[in-house]
């Protein structure tokens, strides 16, 4: 891609939280220029060491500034170092480290603040760089309501975020009024081994199906695509009554949604699931019951390792007691409330959970004790899934060995981190780069069958 003129060439200034949310971002902004203030690494290296899940993060992103600066003289950084991104690449744009001035005008923002300090030195570069376009590029909404305030151009990090609306999120089924063969005109049907496969012309609403996805109509027909290319797909006929028959660790599936989750789960081929949906749709309890059944009845699996992202969580666990498994135990209790609900029927039902939590080889792990390691012939459950950026989400993905199968749980309308939002989640992100994946399947779970009154409250309040 050839350089464009110093002109048309823009000055992306990166806040910490953007390095942090993605610390390759400053590969990223093509043939642009891109600027780190002194005070983003000074922020950088008092989070570097900290028990926070964002330690790793900042390490990395630093790794990074440090990989493109080299052994750059303090003139040339102050000049801009070219970014180069492959070996025999062409250099596109350069890095830089904007020093603060150190003393705010009168027309300054008072600088007992960092984000300030930032502002203040893009206002100073933007005096001294009046042709240039200028930009601060920051997660925080409320920065950028200060900088633009201030004069000084701000936006949202966008590299990843695949989608502009949240609502074109792949859901996992397509839903047809009345039939849906009523809009096919030619079908191979292929029958073998008790499996009935339609084989169909990909046209039209068919173009928008990838694998794994299953095709519902209100006539009763359920499908799921087995095989696909650019010509044609591969329907699977199942059957409506066995999928919403299916008993797993005596859990039956309320509704045709949860069936589809189900055979997703328990499906050998499939080894990522990824399931939303709100409050009360059922995706921990489908998730656990399935786990328990394929390790200790088909003993498919070794055991279930059982994660969640929550805030809070780094910065607290270090102040509860007892071992690790011990110290997840209050932020796993979802786990736990589960166990209980599939045995709510027995006679003794404190028994029974006690029971299977000694016999299923089941572990608590905290986000920061799964960096680094790699998980063989395990169930891994990422409980709030929601709350990770596509870098961690990544990061806790690859961890999984061989013969290993991943769960994401999350529910994108409960977001607590403060720089995320449903189209920046990395379950976001997951869902729409593995829409492809042979080896990967979603469901989106509909309604609210925990009770009336959660169904009401969803509605509601």
């Amino acid at each position: 891609m050839p350089r464009a003129p110093q002109a048309r060439r823009k000055m992306y200034v990166l806040d910490t939280n953007v390095l942090i949310h993605d610390p390759n971002a400053l590969l990223n902004f093509e043939e642009h220029d891109v600027i780190i203030p002194m005070t983003v690494l000074e922020e950088l290296d008092s989070l570097k060491s900290g028990k926070q899940a964002v330690a790793a993060d900042c390490r990395q992103a630093i790794r990074n500034i440090d990989k493109v600066l080299g052994d750059a003289s303090p003139k040339i950084i102050e000049k801009g170092v070219p970014i180069v991104r492959a070996k025999k690449a062409e250099p596109l744009g350069t890095l830089s480290i904007l020093m603060s001035t150190g003393h705010a005008g009168a027309d300054s923002l008072p600088e007992h603040l960092n984000d300030n300090k930032i502002i203040n030195t893009l206002a100073e570069l933007q005096s001294r760089y009046k042709s240039r376009d200028i930009i601060l590029v920051t997660k925080d909404i409320n920065m950028r309501l200060k900088a633009r305030g201030f004069g000084v151009e701000a936006q949202d990090y966008h590299n990843d975020q695949l989608l502009d609306d949240i609502d074109l999120l792949p859901k996992g089924y397509h839903e047809f009024p009345n039939s849906f063969w009523d809009k096919i005109q030619k079908v191979e049907t292929v029958q073998r081994e008790a499996i009935t496969e339609h084989i169909l012309k990909r046209e039209g609403e068919l173009t928008r199906l990838h694998i794994n996805e299953f095709v519902l109509d209100q006539q009763g027909f359920i499908g799921k695509v087995v095989d696909i290319d650019e010509d044609r797909l591969v329907l699977q006929d199942l059957h409506r009554q066995d999928l919403l028959d299916e008993e797993v660790w005596g859990l039956v599936p309320r509704d045709i949604y949860q069936a589809i989750a189900l055979h997703l789960l328990l499906d050998p081929e499939v080894h990522l699931v990824n399931l939303t949906g709100s409050a009360g749709s059922g995706k921990t309890i489908l998730a656990l019951a399935a786990c328990i059944e394929m390790t200790v009845a088909s003993k498919m699996y070794k055991r279930i390792i059982a994660t969640r992202s929550t805030q809070g969580l780094d910065e607290d666990i270090g102040f509860l007691p007892g071992t690790e498994a011990e110290k997840m135990e209050p932020w796993l209790g979802a786990i736990v409330d589960n166990l209980e609900a599939l045995h709510e029927d027995d006679e003794n039902m404190t028994a029974s959970v006690d029971y299977i939590l000694s016999k299923v080889p089941l572990h608590f792990k905290s986000m920061n004790y799964i960096r680094g390691r790699s998980f063989q012939h395990s169930l891994i459950i990422i409980d709030e899934s929601q709350n990770l950026t596509p870098h961690q989400i990544k990061t806790i993905i690859t961890r999984a060995g061989n013969g290993s199968k991943v769960i994401c749980l999350g529910n994108l309308a409960q977001i607590d981190t403060p720089y995320l939002s449903g189209l920046s989640s990395g379950l976001t992100y997951m869902t729409e780069r593995f829409k492809g994946f042979r080896h990967g399947g979603h469901i989106h779970l509909q309604g609210v069958p925990r009770s009336v009154l959660a169904e009401y409250a969803e509605a509601n309040l």
